[in-house]
């Protein structure tokens, strides 16, 4: 029982520093792009 519970906590352990690696070295950026959106208000004047 000893030895399985040690090889979950170096499990867990090592799956936590891929996870922080992948966090810090992966390419994680959003993708940015600019997005323009024409809306009516109610009530509003055209023109002017």
């Amino acid at each position: 029982m000893g030895r399985i519970l040690k090889a979950i906590a170096i499990l867990v352990i090592l799956g936590a520093i891929g996870v922080a690696g992948y966090a810090y070295l992966g390419d994680m950026a959003p993708r940015t792009e600019e997005q323009r959106i024409e809306i009516t208000l109610p009530g509003g004047t055209s023109g002017s």
